[in-house]
């Protein structure tokens, strides 16, 4: 089964007055739908939009995996155990904010910052915080994040290119930029894709892609 979420469906949140421009795939803060909850692990897909000079001031978070993939710009991420990194593109970041942790976002350059971050739910609750980096996802190498029994498959196919999306009991495609057919549905630029059941598919890239894919198990 697969639902599709178009880009212009997405929740409409941020502060465009202070560079921050925001669209929610699922329910989050004021925008509440019963119905739009969660999917598998994932808890949220946010699109952010910062302007130079803006960000989100330091504010907690806890019982959350918090993986960040950022499109355009860099991304100035400090948590309060002491991390403090630059966050470019192809790079995944994870925090793991357990029994708590706060952190700051920012983008202190001078062009546009574009990320998307993507919160799952842990299969255990407390614990301590941590956090990690992979510079340069590839294609080919999944990131496994175990905590919430969850990978993230990146796929980035030529015009023409068809390849293979892993099997799932539950499957997350979101599009960062080009156009893909995925299950007989034409998908653009901020368009996802949730598949209960997925076996067997493939992605079709209409234009240059790249899309990030989340497995999960029921």
């Amino acid at each position: 089964m697969i639902f599709v979420q178009r880009a212009e469906e997405r929740y409409r949140g941020g502060d465009p007055a202070a560079g921050i421009e925001t669209r929610h795939a699922l329910s989050f803060g004021r925008f509440y739908d019963p119905d739009n909850v969660r999917f598998g692990a994932v808890l949220a897909c946010n699109e952010e939009r910062l302007a130079p000079g803006a960000g989100f001031d330091e504010h907690p978070h806890s019982h959350t995996e918090i993986v960040t993939w950022v499109v355009e710009g860099e991304l100035t991420h400090r948590d309060s155990a002491g991390h403090a990194t630059l966050v470019r593109p192809g790079d995944v970041q994870r925090l793991s904010a357990a029994s708590g942790v706060r952190h700051e976002e920012r983008n202190d350059g001078d062009t546009p910052l574009v990320f998307v971050q993507m919160w799952l739910a842990p299969l255990v609750s407390g614990g301590e915080p941590s956090y990690g980096i992979v510079r340069g996802l590839t294609d080919a190498a999944p990131y496994a994040l175990p905590a919430a029994g969850a990978e993230l498959h990146v796929r980035r196919p030529a015009p023409g290119e068809r390849t293979a999306v892993p099997d799932a009991d539950f499957l997350y495609a979101h599009v960062v930029r080009g156009r893909v057919e995925l299950a007989g549905q034409e998908l653009g630029p901020g368009d996802a894709a949730r598949i209960t059941g997925a076996r067997g598919l493939e992605l079709t890239a209409r234009a240059a892609a790249e899309v990030l894919l989340w497995r999960m198990a029921g």
